[in-house]
């Protein structure tokens, strides 16, 4: 299944190569800015009963951009971005179907388990998706944190996932090393995912056409959706056509009962 995101850097809808988001002045490298508001997409996903799609907030100067989407689709969407156990039930309050979590959660290049724990106590895990967004070095997929810049001692694994499901209700894995460059996906990490994975999943990076869903939503068996940024023609992609998507995934459902009784 296709699932929308809205990418929010400096207060604006953009696209973004995700290897180079770093601090260092120069060194980004942007694909779209777009001239409409972050509303304007949530609005849009709503419209066209579109779910599990996620804000992400790419550093300070996105909060206003971020609530005015989670207002226009409440419900609908989930939040990422500098959550923690203070601004996480604000966001959720705010609409957020749920919180998306890594580099709070990933503290000192580890797992912090009392950090998770706070957090789950808290919000509960229904409402938590934790991100596992890696880059490969080596044989293994590592996950990364504070803007996709630092590698962590944690590989995603069979293990890991199998560790880490009862303290979330999804995975949201960005394949940084391929993030907004329309190249394809990462096949190899798709499989592996597709093998390893214990919850409902969200792999981004690289999709450059709708072949790209069709082949994610197979090797995943149901499990994994795509999310489709640069490439996607409301991005000012020329890859996928977001009309195609939303027709996509209504045929991914299951048809209706003609039976069924309504009010």
């Amino acid at each position: 299944m296709f699932r929308p995101c809205i990418d929010l850097h400096e207060g604006r809808v953009k696209q973004i190569v995700g290897g180079t988001l770093a601090e260092t002045p120069g060194t980004l490298r942007t694909n779209f800015v777009s001239d409409r508001p972050a509303a304007w997409y949530a609005d849009l996903y709503r419209r066209d009963g579109l779910t599990g799609g996620h804000v992400i907030l790419l550093g300070p100067g996105n909060e206003a951009a971020a609530q005015s989407a989670l207002a226009a689709y409440p419900g609908g969407l989930q939040v990422g971005g500098g959550v923690n156990l203070e601004n996480a039930p604000a966001w959720l309050d705010a609409g957020a179907a749920q919180v998306i979590v890594t580099s709070w959660v990933f503290h000192g290049g580890r797992v912090d388990w009392a950090r998770l724990e706070s957090l789950v106590k808290r919000i509960g895990a229904a409402r938590l998706v934790l991100d596992l967004s890696c880059r490969k070095r080596g044989a293994d997929y590592w996950v990364v944190t504070d803007r996709w810049q630092k590698f962590t001692e944690l590989a995603v694994t069979a293990e890991t996932l199998r560790v880490l499901a009862p303290w979330c209700a999804e995975f949201l894995i960005h394949a940084v090393d391929v993030e907004g460059q329309c190249r394809g996906i990462d096949r190899e990490l798709v499989e592996k995912l597709a093998a390893w994975m214990p919850r409902p999943t969200t792999y981004a990076g690289g999709a450059a056409s709708l072949q790209d869903l069709e082949d994610v939503t197979r090797i995943g068996r149901g499990k994994i959706d795509l999310t489709i940024g640069s490439a996607l023609d409301i991005f000012g992609g020329q890859g996928v056509r977001y009309a195609d998507c939303v027709a996509f995934n209504r045929r991914q459902l299951p048809p209706a009962d003609p039976g069924a009784k309504t009010c």
